[in-house]
């Protein structure tokens, strides 16, 4: 089969398509034939060596997938062969097959596809859990989400809106304004040609936000802090800029006893009662067209260094996926 492979870490290049053996499944694990392979902006973390990634070199990236059940280990009784599946989980995806935990496994719904399952995933899991449990958003709250023309940015405009919050979204330049627009943003920013902090303050009166979402990083911050209300919660979940700063916890006091958490979805939903309540709760968004998503990239599994480059350059629209 084919896998892509990463023997040094660093930019795109680094990024090899090569033959292996298809792997066979142990206890507790299952066989996926990918049919469709999810690209996550982690995927270039631990390409460039941000994050660490948890198998030693060499190592295949990705982290979501959906495809076939072709075989299973001892032990599994979560799925069987033939079955579609899903899953968002460690790196490995970037191959035409892959193992996988069992447990870790969630069943596509006849009415869901198996590119927008691939492609909704890990972002629309990540968007459920930073409105619903990471800051439970109701409708009287003022969030403010950077990158808002993203791939969980987009998803999450559309899943705040159903909610009735008062939603702020920046984006990065003009041509994704319309984008964030369109995903049900009250209002956009666009922060390379305004000031965003001013415009927040703006919009809300000067009460500012009660919740600031931010996947950008070194560039938004620590302006993100002065988005915030007293008491207010920063939230952090990416570093698409560049990693965020050291910072003394004494800013968080000067700037209005603030709290601040950087989550992830693995902790959300480690165990599988939350995973597939969480999946239930999407797919469902998805089934009823709260939540709908654009794959605005399409790459072949042989064009991955293309992939990663369109990446790098900030120019990808929503989300993007490769195919084996």
């Amino acid at each position: 089969m084919k896998a892509v492979r990463v023997h040094e870490v660093g930019g795109p290049e680094v990024l090899k398509v090569e033959d292996v053996e298809v792997p066979v499944p142990g206890a507790g694990e299952a066989l996926i034939r990918h049919t469709v392979i999810g690209v996550n902006f982690i995927d270039t973390y631990f390409r460039s060596g941000l994050y660490k990634a948890p198998t030693p070199l060499p190592f295949t990236p990705g982290s979501e997938g959906a495809g076939v059940v072709e075989a299973i280990g001892p032990g599994v009784s979560e799925v069987a062969v033939g079955d579609r599946v899903v899953y968002a989980g460690s790196v490995g995806a970037y191959a035409e097959y892959r193992t996988m935990p069992a447990d870790r496994l969630v069943p596509i719904p006849d009415n869901v596809d198996d590119r927008t399952a691939a492609a909704v995933l890990l972002k629309g899991l990540t968007a459920q859990f930073l409105v619903t449990q990471t800051f439970k958003v109701e409708p009287h709250h003022r969030v403010l989400f950077h990158a808002a023309a993203g791939g969980v940015g987009l998803i999450a405009g559309q899943w705040l809106k159903s909610i009735g919050a008062t939603t702020i979204g920046t984006v990065g330049s003009p041509d994704k304004v319309e984008l964030a627009r369109q995903a049900g943003y009250t209002h956009i920013v666009d922060y390379r040609a305004e000031d965003f902090v001013s415009r927040v303050a703006e919009i809300t009166g000067g009460e500012k936000c009660d919740v600031v979402y931010d996947s950008v990083g070194k560039d938004t911050f620590p302006a993100s802090l002065d988005c915030l209300r007293m008491r207010g919660l920063f939230v952090s979940f990416g570093n698409s800029s560049g990693a965020v700063p050291p910072f003394e916890m004494i800013l968080l006091s000067q700037k209005g006893s603030l709290f601040a958490t950087r989550p992830t979805l693995f902790h959300y939903f480690a165990k599988r009662e939350d995973l597939l309540a969480g999946a239930a709760d999407l797919f469902d968004k998805v089934a009823k067209g709260i939540v709908t998503v654009e794959i605005g990239q399409e790459f072949a599994l042989d064009d991955v260094v293309g992939c990663h480059q369109a990446l790098a350059s900030r120019s990808t629209r929503g989300s993007t996926i490769l195919i084996p």
